[in-house]
């Protein structure tokens, strides 16, 4: 996903219906011939489907404009012109869509295969053997196409997963999900240690389980400070999420310091967040020196809390099975 991209602008376009016109039979035997102009075609729509295969908005990095094209022109002897195809605009589950003129959401699109017109083409224009009457034998009357539409639009994803793991740089976000599902997180000692979102799948004995590792929190992310806060969105729409923390840490009070932080960044910037964690991991707990006072750690009532170590794997088949009885 190095190419991950949740946010981008564009323009959409829907095509013009086509010219109806005037014409009249002209035959060599038939000197009376009526009018015989016909139709124009609709012109094409700007639809917007969601793909459960697309991941990230990085399609939309060179292409900006999408163009519908325009309906076909009415011909003599009552041919109508050909009706455009629709443009279809592709996007990931969990992508808003905004109309940038007022910043209102237009769309959500949360469903596989869910399609919305965002743009009508334009309606095609009448030719004149439409005006024909018992009063008006030979109009002449004929109707131009409609114009088509155009807007700019965001597309704003968010991503949709079961759980989220959430937590500060380095605690093992990455090297959980990588054990855990079958995710090839890239893992690194460094502040952010993963720059785009990555998304596995646990494979449960009842079902399987959508999992994402939102990238790494600091303090202030709320506020924007870092890259943790680009990724805040992502959280929103976890059905539970998983707090990590890390056992390194050196003592039981930091470990507090880092969970109350957390949770403070969480709720400043969704007052409703905090409620949805519902398991902690209290990873690295190779490297705990503090180990005979971790029972002591009950930050959220009724809240399991699992130690682990990516290292040896300690915790993990446990973990596996708690997910599985979180009943999403």
């Amino acid at each position: 996903m190095k190419n991950f991209l949740d946010y981008t602008e564009i323009s959409i376009i829907s095509g013009n219906g086509g010219n109806g016109i005037s014409s009249f039979r002209r035959e060599k035997f038939i000197p009376f011939g009526g009018p015989d102009g016909g139709n124009g075609g609709s012109g094409g729509n700007i639809v917007v489907v969601g793909n459960k295969n697309i991941n990230s908005l990085r399609d939309f990095r060179n292409k900006r404009v999408f163009r519908a094209k325009n309906g076909g022109n009415g011909g003599s002897n009552k041919r109508n012109g050909k009706n455009a195809e629709d443009t279809t605009i592709y996007v990931p589950l969990g992508t808003e869509i905004y109309d940038l003129e007022n910043d209102k959401k237009i769309a959500d699109i949360t469903a596989d295969s869910k399609s919305i017109i965002l743009l009508n083409g334009g309606k095609g224009g009448l030719g004149n053997t439409f005006f024909k009457s018992s009063t008006n034998r030979a109009p002449t009357k004929y109707k131009e196409g409609k114009k088509g539409q155009k807007l700019k639009i965001a597309l704003n994803l968010k991503t949709i997963s079961d759980l989220s793991l959430v937590g500060f740089p380095n605690v093992g976000k990455s090297s959980i999900i990588s054990k855990i599902t079958n995710s090839k997180a890239e893992i690194g000692n460094y502040e952010f240690t993963t720059l785009n979102p990555n998304i596995g799948v646990l494979k449960g004995d009842i079902k399987d389980y959508l999992i994402a590792d939102i990238p790494g929190l600091i303090k202030g992310s709320s506020l924007g400070k870092g890259l943790g806060y680009k990724f805040l969105k992502h959280i929103e729409r976890s059905k539970f999420l998983i707090e990590v923390l890390d056992l390194s840490c050196g003592s039981i009070v930091e470990l507090k310091k880092q969970h109350l932080t957390l949770m403070n960044e969480l709720s400043s910037y969704n007052k409703n967040l905090p409620g949805k964690v519902k398991l902690i991991l209290l990873n690295k707990i190779d490297l705990c020196c503090f180990t005979n006072e971790i029972p002591e750690f009950k930050p959220i009532e009724d809240c399991k809390i699992i130690a682990i170590s990516c290292k040896n794997n300690s915790g993990i088949e446990s973990l596996k099975g708690t997910i599985e009885k979180l009943k999403i």
